[in-house]
């Protein structure tokens, strides 16, 4: 909202206000905007929440300081939505369809995690939105996401134009004073076009998938699309929850992800940035940066409250959303095939329950008994039942998620 009304005030010629062009500072007000809100009205969330009973209902594992977390208020993703939401419509331009696919994931996934939350604490139900609910939300959010990506016409991707002998094609193009000046072609590409890590010329198009049946078939690739983006959302989503276990572990690991996101996102946006990396060039994702510096200030400001000893927990209003935002914002960005990297964290957490719940079932139809894996599952449990603290589980967690950060980041030049 404030980027239309101080373009109206560049327009008049005000001292200033063109400096809601930037994008980098709106994306520093977005983030210090989430802050305050995180910060300011926190508190006076989770004294509400306290106010109401809504306290984590939580049964004995026999872990080292569980049974203390009893009755700590949940639904504190309300908390995070509020702080993404809020400074997203101050700072972005809201007619942007990045911007709309994002405010769109954002309620609607906050929507279902608030609903299974809701069941939990006051219809006293301790499983919640039944699982088939929750997938039925998930694929519904990812037929929106994936139509929207596809099918709408204010999203296109760019890639350079080669000459058969692998050089760049250039062309003459007129600069602002009048002047010509020689630069890279750039014409646009699938939508259905991704980017695979650590190869070179790194373009993936879902299209090959269906093109040896030929191109009645291939023409169906939308559906395709729609499917892989269904699948990536519900996996993402579903890896934040079980991520989220310990204080402060779901928050820190979203916010190293969100840094990572952002980054991707302003070198896609950037003409200049996209030649020199040899990367897709997306225009208008720069509106993305604002919106996930405002999800990096809502992740880091709710830690304030949910750092160890919490005194608050997110749960699936926040768990469920931060992960399908995550997995929504890099389909956009065309990063969904970097996921098992960056959210390498949320992928061991989902793996080990997996295998932890497989190898139980098959031992116990082979042996008679149910073996396990690990002492317990998802992984941070097994690391508790062998005595480790839980803000030194959460601190090491932390460390290797910016190591697959990093990793990501340099898979922009490694190739």
């Amino acid at each position: 909202m404030f980027y239309y009304l101080f373009e109206y005030l560049n327009e008049m010629d005000v001292p200033g206000a063109g400096v809601f062009q930037y994008v980098t500072f709106r994306t520093a007000m977005a983030v210090i905007t989430s802050l305050v809100i995180s910060l300011l009205f926190g508190k006076r969330i989770i004294n509400y929440l306290r106010k109401l009973q809504v306290g984590e209902t939580v049964r004995d594992l026999g872990l080292e300081g569980q049974l203390q977390k009893q009755g700590t208020p949940t639904m504190g993703g309300l908390i995070i939505l509020s702080a993404i939401i809020i400074p997203t419509l101050l700072f972005a331009k809201l007619h942007n369809a990045y911007i709309v696919l994002m405010l769109i994931s954002t309620v609607w996934l906050g929507a279902i995690g608030f609903t299974d939350d809701y069941i939990k604490v006051f219809k006293k139900d301790k499983k919640g939105l039944a699982g088939k609910f929750k997938v039925v939300g998930q694929i519904g959010i990812g037929i929106i996401a994936g139509a929207i990506l596809y099918f709408n016409g204010e999203i296109n991707i760019k890639h350079k134009v080669y000459n058969e002998d692998g050089s760049v094609v250039t062309e003459m193009v007129e600069t602002e004073n009048g002047g010509r000046v020689e630069r890279v072609k750039w014409e646009e590409t699938g939508l259905t076009k991704t980017t695979i890590p650590f190869i070179k010329n790194n373009e993936f198009d879902y299209r090959w998938l269906l093109d040896w049946m030929g191109d009645t078939v291939a023409n169906f690739t939308w559906l395709i699309y729609i499917i892989i983006v269904i699948f990536i959302i519900t996996a993402v989503s579903n890896g934040a929850n079980m991520t989220d276990g310990l204080d402060g572990l779901a928050g820190g690991t979203s916010a190293i992800i969100g840094l990572t996101l952002a980054i991707f996102a302003y070198l896609s946006s950037n003409l200049i940035f996209a030649d020199y990396l040899n990367i897709m060039y997306i225009p208008g994702s720069e509106e993305l940066v604002i919106y996930m510096g405002a999800f990096i200030g809502a992740c880091i400001g709710f830690l304030w409250y949910n750092s160890f000893p919490a005194q608050v927990f997110m749960g699936d209003t926040g768990s469920l959303a931060i992960g399908g935002i995550i997995a929504v914002f890099a389909l956009a960005i065309k990063k969904e095939l970097l996921i098992p990297i960056f959210c390498g964290v949320f992928l061991i957490e989902n793996v080990s329950v997996m295998l932890q719940v497989g190898y139980f079932k098959y031992t116990k139809k082979k042996f008679g008994e149910g073996r396990r894996v690990f002492l317990m599952a998802p992984l941070h449990h097994h690391y508790q039942k062998k005595g480790l603290h839980e803000s030194k589980i959460v601190s090491r967690f932390w460390i290797i998620g910016v190591m697959l950060a990093v990793l990501s980041i340099i898979t922009l030049k490694l190739r």
